[in-house]
């Protein structure tokens, strides 16, 4: 199960409680996608409407990336890709690593240096480019040869009567409901036999 914004669901939950038939539509614009902790852009909405209607779906992500003229000591006004996102588990070192290692074997041309600038405000990795070097080609080449795009396979799997499950996004809503109403009448019931003895 991918995360999600606990703001969204908590929303979804309540229009369950208020509306027991509200629409998958109705559901969906509650609860629009997977909120991932390491930022990225997912691509396209099938995914996530597959995932939630099914119980099972694949969810592409891509990272965020733009074009920026840097300045360095050596060298001015250089083009360069900075990419500030990585997809969900994308390990930010292996990816950088396995950058240099394309660059190193030529499959990806046009990458002049490649360095890390990450800090406290945030990831900043910093693709230096060729002058001759169309950025959109490198992008399109980081995109398809390494992490930086990739599918986050979903399953919406939960243990419903002790059994394992795959829900749909409703069924897990609607579980997480029973589960929470059972434990609230557990613990009232428990405080009222104390007032009573």
């Amino acid at each position: 199960i991918p995360p999600h914004n606990l703001g969204e669901v908590v929303d979804g939950l309540i229009a369950l409680i208020d509306r027991p038939d509200l629409s998958d539509e109705k559901l969906l614009d509650l609860v629009p996608g997977p909120d991932f902790p390491t930022g990225g852009e997912i691509v396209g909405a099938q995914g996530i409407r597959e995932a939630y209607t099914t119980g099972r779906g694949s969810i592409a992500v891509q990272g965020v990336a733009k074009f920026e003229e840097v300045t360095t000591t050596r060298r001015r006004g250089r083009l360069a890709i900075v990419v500030t996102e990585l997809p969900f588990q994308v390990n930010k070192a292996a990816w950088i690593e396995k950058v240099a290692e394309l660059v190193n074997q030529g499959r990806i041309e046009g990458i002049a240096d490649l360095r890390d600038e990450s800090d406290r405000e945030g990831m900043r990795v910093v693709i230096e480019l060729r002058r001759d070097t169309k950025p959109q080609d490198v992008l399109n080449q980081l995109y398809k040869q390494t992490a930086l795009c990739t599918n986050f396979g979903a399953i919406l799997l939960a243990l419903v009567d002790g059994q394992p499950r795959q829900l749909t996004l409703r069924q897990i809503l609607d579980q997480f409901l029973i589960f929470r109403e059972t434990t609230l009448r557990r613990q009232y019931t428990y405080e009222l036999e104390r007032s009573q003895e």
